[in-house]
């Protein structure tokens, strides 16, 4: 069984993508590191970069092209300011020239040495390939972005955690995971927790939780307060800016946190709350596309609608809610998001976008009904009436850019979440007639089933039925 953390499903990156941007950047990472471990690196002159697939067909509008070079230079996805990437990529294109590894400079043309093919290779749809010249021969490495950012190697059987962990609750599924809270009587954040305590010490667990929420807070409210255009092309005009503007009215404050403190302040009519929620989803997603700092939940594509959903609880439900149940939130989202990544796909690029925006609705739910009271059955099966109202739900980018009808559909993704949490609430899970785990194994069928071009190519749906031009 593979042992997955909650902050292998909640990783803080750059956008616009987790497997065409925080992917490609950690397989070139992990490219350099392989170079060093076989004590090639000092022979390394010059390297090409060949991307397949979906990475080729929408690697322009995903940024991957910057994620490879920014990856090969040595740069930190995580704490790489913002503000200096473009920068570095100008310097990049200028000279023609990169640090690589940050260690030693050598040639690199992006016009040349980064390839898009159009063909597929045979075990992902994101594939890309390294070859470095070296004194005396060519050495070629092969990896695959397989979604929320996870990357594995050609011919590597599975794909596991990058920390080695023996969980002392080993579960592939949500019958299995049900079985163990029962056994030990403890809720699902509970049972993922002494997992996490197995590779972490409680203050480790307890500062990348907040170190994950504190990214989140500070992109919605980066989003709420920056106005303009997203880059792209496609001229669209950012909204939360002017939602949040309407929403807030007079009240001051200096910090995200004391804005978070002001909001609780404000209406709660029903027509607010739809609002507030969206408005929080569309700053998330508004920061991600301007290759903005976001968390992976479980992708980038659908990084606003967990932020939305337990910014809702926090402003919304419960004014007294601070530390315990943000940690609690995010576990437990976490752990739904495993689920999802062992039995299905966490990937557009293989499933469409129920795999991005249908998965982070189903663990926003179900984190949502935790933290509402639910039982760890009630927890699953809000998942699953999240997930099942997100099945066969293409990935249709226009322009390859994560924006329409990207960023809108993260909006809907948090009010499917919430409504599914207090459907489970008001439910008997004896009387369920769909389990979690078949919703996911069925999401993966009907994966297995989609048309490629449905599938993060650009090549179906609204991404050839509206042009760049109309826009």
């Amino acid at each position: 069984m593979e042992c997955i953390s909650v902050f292998d499903m909640l990783k803080i990156g750059i956008g616009p993508s987790s497997s065409h941007t925080l992917g490609p950047w950690r397989a070139a990472e992990r490219f350099i590191k392989e170079v060093k471990d076989l004590q090639l690196f000092d022979q390394v002159s010059h390297v090409k970069v060949d991307l397949f697939g979906s990475l080729s067909l929408t690697g322009k509008g995903h940024a991957t092209d910057y994620a490879v070079m920014l990856g090969l230079s040595g740069a930190d996805p995580e704490y790489i300011p913002v503000d200096a990437i473009d920068s570095s990529i100008q310097t990049i294109k200028e000279n023609k020239q990169l640090n690589f590894g940050h260690d030693k400079i050598i040639d690199f043309d992006p016009e040349v040495d980064i390839v898009f093919n159009r063909n597929f290779l045979p075990y992902h749809a994101n594939g890309l390939k390294f070859t470095a010249t070296l004194d005396d021969r060519i050495y070629e490495s092969t990896f695959y972005s397989v979604g929320g950012g996870f990357v594995t190697k050609e011919n590597e059987d599975s794909l596991v955690s990058e920390m080695s962990c023996e969980f002392p609750y080993l579960f592939n599924t949500s019958d299995e995971l049900l079985a163990f809270c029962k056994q030990e009587n403890k809720s699902i954040s509970g049972i993922m927790y002494e997992n996490e305590k197995s590779i972490r010490t409680p203050e480790e667990i307890d500062y990348e939780l907040m170190r994950v929420w504190n990214t989140m807070l500070e992109c919605m409210y980066i989003g709420c307060h920056t106005e303009g255009t997203l880059p792209g092309g496609l001229n669209v005009k950012r909204r939360a800016y002017d939602m949040h503007l309407n929403l807030k009215g007079d009240l001051l404050y200096e910090t995200p946190w004391e804005w978070l403190q002001t909001i609780r302040k404000t209406k709660v009519y029903f027509r607010q709350i739809l609002k507030w929620v969206s408005c929080f989803a569309l700053a998330v997603n508004e920061v991600n596309a301007s290759l903005g700092r976001v968390v992976t939940a479980p992708t980038n594509g659908s990084s606003g609608v967990i932020p939305a959903v337990l910014m809702y609880y926090l402003v919304i439900e419960n004014h007294k809610a601070g530390e315990k149940e943000i940690k609690q939130f995010l576990i437990t989202a976490g752990v739904i998001g495993s689920i999802f990544k062992k039995g299905a796909t966490i990937s557009a690029a293989m499933g469409g976008c129920q795999a991005e925006i249908g998965v982070s609705s189903a663990m926003a739910a179900a984190a949502l009904c935790e933290l509402m009271g639910g039982t760890p059955a009630q927890v699953t099966m809000a998942a699953e009436i999240a997930m099942e109202h997100h099945l066969g739900l293409t990935c249709d980018p226009i322009g390859g850019l994560v924006q329409i009808p990207c960023i809108e559909r993260n909006t809907m993704g948090a009010i499917k979440a919430i409504n599914a949490a207090e459907l489970a609430l008001d439910t008997d899970p004896l009387n369920a007639k769909v389990p979690l785990d078949k919703v996911v194994n069925t999401m993966w069928e009907t994966a297995k089933d989609m048309n490629n071009k449905y599938k993060e190519t650009s090549e179906g749906g609204l991404a050839v039925a509206v042009n760049i031009a109309d826009c």
